[in-house]
């Protein structure tokens, strides 16, 4: 009788743990692993995009259009996105210039520092991505960063400031003052990309 008993409890908690592996934050494995498919699909498109402003702008050989693409065109980018997926797509810093676009909240600021500590270890930013579905106050969102590395051309206006050109610093100081993005050096980890999909009540 204890064996059946024992073997019925085994199995119970052997059909619990099953459950519980292929749920991840209370939504259904496969339905987790799309949602990050999608993820990194949109934010590679965001980042192309992007990269590819950059370069049309630069190659104008006027500096200060190099403002405009970070400072208009991506968000421009991020706002389209996310209307045509219904989510929040955005970027964020690990020092903004922009308090009102950049500002990392609680959950991206913990993210940005485990992106930073895997760096350290010797991990590539390329190959880096964290998804994990949370709970706050408004709901379940399944949320996803991919962190975003200076590259040569960010230190036009993102290194150290005695090496900005004084045309971008005047600038810069018109526009931003509030300003705290410089002093990077390539390969820094300059923030991320962050998508924020809300989660169906079917889906909590």
């Amino acid at each position: 009788m204890r064996y059946k008993t024992t073997l019925i409890t085994f199995k119970i908690v052997v059909g619990a743990l099953a459950i519980a592996i292929a749920m991840v934050g209370g939504i259904a494995l496969a339905d987790f692993s799309q949602r990050e498919q999608a993820a990194v699909k949109v934010t590679g498109a965001f980042l192309q995009e992007l990269s590819a402003a950059m370069k049309r702008e630069m190659s104008k050989g006027d500096p200060l259009e190099a403002i405009k693409v970070c400072g208009e065109l991506a968000p421009d980018i991020a706002n389209r996105l996310s209307r045509e997926n219904g989510w929040r797509v955005t970027r964020v810093g690990t020092r903004v210039r922009n308090p009102l676009l950049g500002m990392p909240d609680s959950w991206e600021q913990k993210v940005l520092r485990e992106f930073a500590a895997r760096a350290a270890k010797g991990e590539a930013f390329a190959k880096m991505t964290h998804s994990e579905v949370v709970s706050e106050p408004g709901g379940q969102y399944f949320r996803f960063m991919k962190p975003i590395a200076i590259q040569p051309k960010c230190l036009l206006c993102h290194g150290p400031k005695e090496t900005i050109p004084e045309s971008i610093q005047n600038v810069l100081t018109k526009h931003y003052p509030f300003d705290v993005a410089t002093g990077y050096k390539a390969g820094d980890l300059r923030g991320a990309v962050s998508i924020k999909q809300p989660l169906t009540r079917q889906e909590h």
